[in-house]
């Protein structure tokens, strides 16, 4: 693959899969043909597009409107994860995926912190109380001097650490690999440190990608290690946290209280036990999305957009073995757009 991207001839052609054309692609309109494209209609459009920008990034029309020639050289998600973006055929084709890293990461960051405040401090309790007009003193935690494990190390984990120790609490970062001095965190322990590092921990934080290493990560046997009464916050992937399970650890008081903002299946069925599940807040994945959240996607887009035209390195390349942006990446001479 050239050092550089091969940029487009003519006028190229961008699809946007979305029901409606999203905001702010005004600059892409001006050097580009853009089509909103339903799904229904993506089959027969795929073939002679060079772009696929995935704005309805929960669709799963993809794998089979994707064709067996042709098709885009590069395609864009309005999403931080690829897990569900992510097939054989995308995999072993030559297009290169982007993702949105970089709109996402402080706002999760802070809804963690929040979530970690409003368990210690037992505010869904209070709120309880109020609600029936009852007056009872009752003491909390202290959150600073606790500590934290966040399981994931890219940049959403990354930020979660920062902002946790702005609060005093001793966070410690959990990565693929092990690194004695990151520039950002100090000390990235590696996967297999996990273990060691659960029974210490009074707050467990997922921010990992789903991969195999992380499907069914935290069962019965995680939550048996972690300290009693320690509490677990879910803003990675639903499928890293077996439910059941953490249904019971939650009944047993294993786990003194959780907080998820994904899940299996989406929305959550009315019929799911986590709904009464005791000491559980459940938030309808939106821990990232803040507000002007879709301008800051689009002007992503439209800055990788750009880069792509001019033969220039790409943003927030997808290592598509690896299954996400690797963290030292900003932007890659090797992931670029080019002549299939």
């Amino acid at each position: 693959m050239p050092n550089h991207p091969v940029a487009p001839v003519g006028t190229p052609r961008v699809l946007v899969l979305a029901d409606e054309l999203p905001p702010g692609l005004a600059e892409v309109e001006r050097v580009a043909e853009v089509l909103c494209m339903p799904e229904a209609r993506l089959a027969e459009e795929l073939p002679v597009a060079e772009v696929l920008l995935v704005w309805e990034f929960g669709t799963e029309a993809l794998p089979a409107a994707w064709p067996a020639d042709g098709g885009p050289r590069w395609v864009h998600t309005a999403s931080a994860g690829v897990d569900k973006l992510m097939f054989p055929a995308l995999n072993d084709s030559d297009a290169i995926v982007t993702n949105s890293r970089g709109v996402f990461e402080q706002p999760i960051a802070e809804y963690v912190a929040g979530q970690v405040i409003a368990l210690a401090k037992d505010f869904f309790g209070t709120y309880d109380l109020q609600r029936d007009r009852v007056w009872r003193h009752r003491p909390t935690h202290r959150v600073a001097g606790s500590h934290a494990v966040v399981v994931g190390g890219g940049p959403i984990g990354r930020a979660t650490v920062r902002t946790l120790r702005a609060l005093g609490i001793r966070a410690q970062l959990v990565g693929r690999t092990r690194r004695e001095d990151d520039p950002e965190v100090g000390l990235v322990h590696g996967f297999d440190a996990l273990d060691g590092l659960l029974p210490e921990a009074d707050w467990v934080v997922n921010a990992a990608p789903l991969t195999p290493q992380t499907q069914d990560l935290f069962d019965a046997k995680v939550f048996a290690r972690m300290k009693r009464g320690a509490h677990l916050i879910n803003v990675g992937r639903g499928p890293s946290v077996v439910e059941e399970d953490l249904s019971a650890a939650l009944e047993s008081g294993q786990l003194g209280g959780a907080a998820l903002d994904v899940f299996r299946t989406e929305p959550l069925p009315a019929d799911s036990p986590l709904w009464q599940a005791p000491n559980l807040l459940v938030s309808p994945h939106m821990c990232a999305d803040t507000i002007g959240w879709l301008d800051d996607l689009a002007e992503v887009f439209a800055d990788n957009f750009a880069r792509w035209r001019d033969g220039r390195p790409m943003r927030n390349v997808v290592d598509k073995q690896l299954g996400y942006v690797p963290v030292d990446t900003v932007t890659s001479p090797a992931a670029v757009g080019g002549n299939r």
